[in-house]
């Protein structure tokens, strides 16, 4: 049982996760787990717990009027739990991804955002912006296999970014090589006439006169 559980308490309400909210990641439930628990007044915050799977509203008897409250409103949540958006932390437990691919996805829109979403972090007053992903759409990447097609398209396209680059350098060195040839024979021809050989000789017998 959840630590909240002492001999005053009487009230338990339990809300098993479905398998297709989670999609079988302990982010994702804890993520949807805080998402429930942010929509209860401040009060009754902590009476709501993540016990494996489950979550677990405990309450005394005597606070039994909050307790329906909040049933109420974690039953109506509940409804459509397996719609709330999965955000960045969720999306790359589920596919098993890393944070540089979610943003290189993201970018090229192979990975589709459903918005985005403002929120203040606790005990501060910053703000951070982040997408969310349509949660039937992450369940559609994971049934075949995306993140793999991805991953070898992204492998493929670095190799040949490698043999362009290659060729691109080794044309470069080519052209330098060239350009210096040609700047030396260039030097030879126009050397001043007083330095060729045999310029002398023509010169004393007056041939170039």
């Amino acid at each position: 049982m959840p630590k909240h559980e002492k001999n005053d308490v009487e009230l338990l309400r339990t809300w098993t996760l479905p398998p297709a909210a989670t999609m079988g990641s302990a982010v994702r439930s804890k993520g949807i787990f805080q998402e429930l628990q942010s929509r209860l007044p401040t009060a009754l915050k902590k009476a709501l717990v993540l016990y494996g799977g489950d979550i677990i509203l405990a309450m005394p008897v005597r606070e039994k009027a909050a307790f329906n409250a909040a049933v109420a409103i974690l039953a109506k949540a509940m409804v459509d739990v397996e719609n709330l958006p999965v955000i960045p932390r969720e999306i790359q437990d589920i596919l098993t991804i890393k944070a540089g691919e979610r943003h290189r996805w993201l970018a090229d829109g192979r990975l589709p955002s459903a918005g985005t979403r403002t929120v203040r972090l606790n005990g501060r007053a910053r703000r951070i912006t982040f997408h969310i992903f349509d949660p039937k759409v992450v369940e559609d990447l994971l049934d075949r296999g995306a993140v793999d097609e991805w991953r070898e398209e992204d492998a493929i396209a670095k190799a040949e970014n490698r043999r362009k680059a290659a060729y691109k350098a080794k044309l470069t060195r080519s052209l330098k090589t060239a350009g210096k040839t040609k700047k030396a024979r260039g030097e030879i021809t126009d050397e001043p006439a007083s330095q060729l050989r045999g310029w002398e000789e023509f010169d004393v017998d007056g041939l170039l006169r």
